[in-house]
């Protein structure tokens, strides 16, 4: 069933790409999936129930939050579904071995447990650092593998790619999938044509990620003139919208809201997007990196967190901790797969010290390891303790993590 034998019910070959993430959030049970179903690549989120009936029982056929929904798995195909506009969404049957079955029930009841908690001081500092090393090697490599794959997709354009890998690190995780889907649909040649209005950025981000409706705010004479904007230039240049149901605000600091990230975005376009080549500089420190990132939004921001919605004074510019945080997730992954890509050791290693020398993050993820006698000394160790939980514990991986198969050793040689 998986892989290449995965069909439709009406007979389409279906091969995974990318399973996406597990989504822990309201919504879609995975997101950002990529899928090829006979010639067409899709790219969205995944649903599995039971039964497909369980998708009108649960009532998403007339939820927006699961009209970006590119495949529906189940183990009984007793109805077709469809979205809330009518849309039948390709649905695919789950069939395994009844042992199969009743192991994953036993093991799915554990997946994402930290099924290692108190049992880590057995293990020496030695082998802790070396491990969380490799982790960290792990997922700077995934994070240029996503970057390799925008580039094969965006026309071997990697200013433009640059911009993409830009948005989705100033979505700070919770808006990151759609900030780079923006970006994607929005081509950086378009948006230096009109580099020198704000007004005009503001409508072809805002426009294209969905958020523009006349029939909104309509007492929001700005809102209203973004409208107008860009009515006129999705007709001059053949644009299409993504979908404002792919955005989340439930866990939305109000100052990172979706609109004021694309304000910022717009921000970083103003005056023409050349960032790639500062990138590049061999100059560039840790220092000369935080000034690359001034931008500053149009002053309407600083009173307002959503459109019509005023607030106390907001700021304009992104904070030292914003900074710190695109050091990581945006300097360091461009620059590791651009010298990659290109045959420069000496970039990749420049990318990796960002990451050395970098301050450790402060997240859940952290915190809980924290919890178990780890302590992050540097960026490089708090990406390895995000690589650890997303990539090994929530996938119940224990057999594949070094920590799992060292417990496992000592707990043999005891017996």
């Amino acid at each position: 069933m998986l892989g290449d034998r995965l069909e439709t019910v009406d007979g389409r070959r279906v091969r995974v790409l990318y399973a996406g993430r597990l989504n822990s959030d309201s919504g879609p049970d995975f997101s950002g999936a990529r899928l090829q179903i006979e010639d067409e690549e899709w790219v969205g989120n995944v649903e599995i129930h039971v039964k497909a009936s369980d998708w009108h029982r649960h009532g998403h056929d007339h939820d927006l939050a699961y009209d970006n929904v590119i495949f529906h798995l189940v183990g009984v195909s007793d109805v077709d579904i469809t979205d809330s506009h009518g849309r039948i969404i390709p649905q695919g049957v789950a069939t395994f071995p009844e042992s199969f079955i009743s192991l994953y029930s036993r093991l799915a009841r554990k997946i994402g447990e930290y099924k290692c908690d108190g049992a880590l001081d057995i293990l020496s500092s030695l082998q802790v650092s070396d491990w969380l090393s490799t982790l960290s090697i792990e997922r700077m490599q995934a994070k240029g593998l996503r970057i390799k794959e925008s580039l094969a997709a965006m026309d071997r354009d990697w200013e433009w790619v640059c911009f993409a890998t830009l948005a989705r690190a100033l979505g700070f995780g919770l808006n990151s999938e759609p900030l780079e889907m923006t970006a994607r649909i929005t081509p950086l040649r378009i948006l230096h044509k009109h580099s020198d209005d704000i007004m005009q950025l503001e409508a072809l981000l805002m426009g294209q990620a969905g958020l523009l409706d006349s029939s909104l705010h309509m007492f929001d004479e700005r809102y209203q003139l973004l409208c107008r904007e860009y009515r006129f230039l999705a007709m001059k240049y053949g644009l299409r919208p993504g979908r404002r149901e792919m955005w989340k605000y439930s866990k939305t600091r109000p100052q990172n809201f979706p609109a004021r990230r694309l304000a910022m975005l717009a921000g970083a376009v103003r005056g023409g997007f050349s960032l790639l080549s500062r990138l590049c500089d061999p100059a560039l420190d840790s220092q000369k990196a935080m000034q690359l990132f001034d931008w500053e939004m149009d002053p309407y921001w600083e009173n307002h967190y959503e459109f019509d919605v005023a607030a106390a004074k907001l700021p304009l510019t992104l904070t030292q901790g914003n900074r710190k945080l695109l050091l990581i997730n945006f300097v360091a992954p461009m620059l590791y797969t651009y010298g990659a890509m290109h045959g420069d050791l000496e970039m990749t290693e420049r990318a990796m010290r960002f990451w050395d020398s970098g301050q450790a993050e402060n997240n859940r993820y952290t915190r809980h390891w924290e919890k178990s006698g780890i302590v992050c000394r540097n960026a490089s160790d708090s990406q390895a303790l995000i690589q650890l939980s997303k990539e090994y514990c929530e996938c119940g991986r224990c057999l594949e993590c070094r920590f799992g198969h060292l417990l496992l050793r000592k707990a043999a040689v005891s017996t």
